[in-house]
C-alpha cells in the first residue's frame, strides 16, 4: 500500500475544465478508508475508488492554461453518497441525485432487451419518448415500439435481427449483476446479459457498465461501456441501418424541426448528420416549456470510432459503426467479423443538459471526455 501523502497536479491545457470527471491509477492502492483531494487553497473534493488503484474525482472548475496541486488526504468521515443506486422493483434498479430520480434501468419482464426510463434532466423534466412503456401517452408518435427510451441493440447479429420486437426477433437476456454501487463522487452499476436467437440460443455476451457522475445541476453526465464477446463462437455483424450499440428516442416534443439534430460538425438535423460520421450528436428541444437535450459522445477508444449516425427528425438517434452501405449509397461495406473469444469495446458518454448544445457547452464536456486534462502524481 502507498504511504501518505501523495499527490496530484492537474493541468487544464487548452480548455476550460468545467464539472470535469477525472480518472488516474496510483503505483498501489490507498489503505482503506475514506479520502479527499485537498487543494493548497483548503478546498477538499472527495475521492472514490474505481477498482484496484484507480480512482475517480470531479473537477469543478479549472481555467485553460492553469494548473493545480491537490494532496490525497484520509479523512474520518465517509462523504455523502449523492449518487443512488439501488433496486426499485424486483425488475429494476433506480438512479437517483440526491432525492430526483435520473433513470430507472428495467432489465427483467421486458417485450426484447433491458431499456432506461424515464431519463429526466435536471428539474425532472424527461428528454426521451414514454410510448410504448405508457402505450396511451398523450401528444407522442406511437410508431416503432422497440424505440424503448434508451437501449442497446443491433438488427443483424449471426442473421438474428436484435434491434426490432417483430416476429422472430432476438432477446437481450439480463444474468446478473456484478456490481451495484452508490458514492458521493459517482454511482455505477455493472450488468451481464447475454444477446441470444429468437430460440433464446445464445449469440454473444454483454457486459456494461453504466457510471453516472455527481455533477452540479444543471448537468448530468452518464458513461456507458459496453464490451461484446464472442464467447459461443464466431459471430458476424450485417451491414444494417436497422440498429445501433447505444440508441435513444428522444420526447416527441423534441422532434425535428421543432427541435434541433446537431453533430460535432455543427450539421443540422437529418440531411447533415444521418449517416455521417461524427465525435458526438445532440438533440434538443423545448419539453414542458424549458430548452433541454440529450447528447451521444464517442470516445477515442471505441471500436470504430468516430461512430455514424443513425439520426432521423422524428426522433431516433443511434451510434451504428456497421452500416455503411447505407451511408456511402453502397460504395463500402460495414460489415465485420468477430472471431470466438474476441471482444469488441463501445464508450459513450452521454450529457443531460438544460439550454440548447451551444448554452450546454456540449463540445467542452466532449473535450473532457475525449481528451481530458493531465494529471501528474507525486
Amino acid at each position: 500500500m502507498l504511504s501518505l501523502p501523495p499527490s496530484l497536479t492537474i493541468d487544464a491545457g487548452y480548455h476550460d475544465r468545467v464539472q470535469c470527471p477525472l480518472t488516474f491509477t496510483l503505483s498501489d492502492s490507498l489503505p482503506e478508508g475514506s479520502y479527499v483531494l485537498r487543494s493548497e487553497n483548503g478546498t477538499e473534493l472527495p475521492l472514490q475508488p474505481l477498482g484496484g488503484s484507480t480512482y475517480g474525482y470531479i473537477e469543478p472548475f479549472l481555467a485553460k492554461g492553469e494548473k493545480r496541486t491537490y494532496q490525497i488526504t484520509a479523512v474520518s468521515e465517509a462523504p455523502t453518497p449523492h449518487i443512488l443506486v439501488e433496486p426499485d422493483t424486483e425488475n429494476a434498479l433506480r438512479i437517483q441525485q440526491n432525492g430526483d430520480l435520473i433513470t430507472r434501468y428495467i432489465y427483467r419482464d421486458v417485450e426484447a432487451r433491458p431499456y432506461f426510463y424515464p431519463v429526466h434532466v435536471s428539474g425532472g423534466i424527461p428528454v426521451t419518448r414514454a410510448y410504448p412503456m405508457i402505450p396511451d401517452a398523450p401528444n407522442e408518435q406511437h410508431d416503432h415500439p422497440h424505440h424503448r427510451s434508451i437501449w442497446i441493440a443491433y438488427g443483424e447479429v449471426n442473421d438474428t435481427d436484435n434491434w426490432s420486437e417483430q416476429k422472430g426477433h432476438g432477446h437481450t437476456e439480463h444474468k446478473t449483476f456484478e456490481k451495484i454501487e452508490s458514492g458521493s463522487v459517482f454511482g455505477r452499476f455493472q450488468a451481464q446479459s447475454v444477446w441470444t436467437t429468437a430460440e433464446h440460443t445464445p449469440v454473444l455476451d454483454e457486459s456494461l457498465t453504466v457510471t453516472v457522475w455527481n455533477t452540479a445541476a444543471p448537468l448530468r453526465l452518464l458513461d456507458f461501456d459496453i464490451h461484446l464477446t464472442a464467447n459461443y463462437g464466431d459471430v458476424h455483424f450485417g451491414d444494417t441501418k436497422e440498429g445501433g450499440i447505444l440508441s435513444v428516442r428522444v420526447a416527441t416534443a423534441m422532434d425535428a424541426p421543432k427541435g434541433t439534430i446537431t453533430n460535432s460538425y455543427n450539421g443540422i438535423n437529418e440531411g447533415d448528420t444521418w449517416g455521417k460520421a461524427a465525435h458526438w450528436c445532440d438533440y434538443s428541444g423545448t419539453v414542458q416549456g424549458q430548452k433541454v437535450g440529450i447528447t451521444v459522445c464517442d470516445h477515442p477508444l471505441s471500436f470504430r470510432y468516430p461512430t455514424h449516425w443513425h439520426v432521423r427528425n422524428y426522433g431516433l438517434m443511434t451510434a451504428n459503426p456497421f452500416g455503411y452501405s447505407y451511408y456511402t449509397n453502397k460504395a463500402k461495406n460495414g460489415a465485420h467479423d468477430m472471431n470466438s473469444g474476441e471482444t469488441l469495446s463501445f464508450h459513450y458518454r452521454m450529457i443531460l443538459h438544460t439550454g440548447d448544445v451551444h448554452e450546454a457547452q456540449v463540445n467542452d464536456h466532449y473535450l473532457n471526455f475525449a481528451a481530458p486534462p493531465t494529471i501528474k502524481i507525486g
